[in-house]
């Protein structure tokens, strides 16, 4: 309450300071309305759009009623647009029963999505073991491969060194060609290694089932 009547104290001291040959301000005075309804040229090429619609016509019978000229009867939604608005509000504005049933769909897939997730979680954690007995034989045989490549490695240099003797240098052009051919020639050993094995295990056949290959 001291507040309220502080400020009125403040206003009427302003006033005072004034004087009275200070002007006061004044407002204008607001637009007076047509008691008519105005209708505006539609040859005006600054007329507004909405104003040659039926918005503006509404507008001016919900204003001036039957002395607006305005037929009631247009004022009305055509068939086409009733069926707009009816779409409309079947889209926007759904009953509860339909808003309803979305949500059980809704739910329903959320918990059909939920449950294969959890199976396949469930079917990853049974396969977790095999997968990792798997991975470290993987590593095992990554291991092995890497420790033989690198004693073939350190054989194949003692050869290459023996050959041309100790004091040659390993990064030497003629070491790593001579290192080169021996590689080749272990690779050409292993391979036909690997052919002559495998003909000793390809079973031989019989003369019988040979002549009957041939003719046939």
């Amino acid at each position: 309450m001291a507040a309220p009547m502080r400020q009125t104290r403040n206003l009427l001291g302003w006033v005072t300071t004034l004087g009275p040959g200070s002007r006061g301000y004044r407002a204008p005075p607001p637009p007076r309305r047509s008691r008519d309804p105005w209708w505006p040229d539609p040859d005006n090429p600054l007329t507004p759009r909405w104003q040659l619609g039926p918005r503006y016509a509404a507008k001016q019978f919900a204003r001036h009623g039957a002395a607006s000229g305005v037929d009631p009867s247009c004022l009305w939604p055509s068939r086409e647009q009733l069926l707009e608005l009816e779409a409309e509000e079947r889209e926007w504005y759904p009953s509860l029963a339909v808003m309803q049933e979305s949500l059980r769909v809704q739910q329903l897939a959320e918990e059909q999505k939920r449950q294969a997730r959890e199976q396949l979680i469930e079917e990853c954690m049974a396969k977790m073991p095999q997968m990792i007995e798997n991975w470290r034989r993987q590593q095992q045989a990554r291991r092995e491969k890497a420790q033989a490549d690198k004693e073939r490695r350190a054989r194949l240099q003692a050869e290459a060194q023996e050959r041309l003797g100790y004091h040659v240098d390993p990064r030497s052009a003629r070491f790593q060609e001579l290192l080169q051919d021996l590689e080749k020639q272990h690779r050409k050993r292993l391979k036909e290694e690997k052919q002559r094995k495998k003909k000793e295990d390809k079973p031989d056949l019989p003369p019988a089932a040979k002549g009957c290959r041939m003719e046939a």
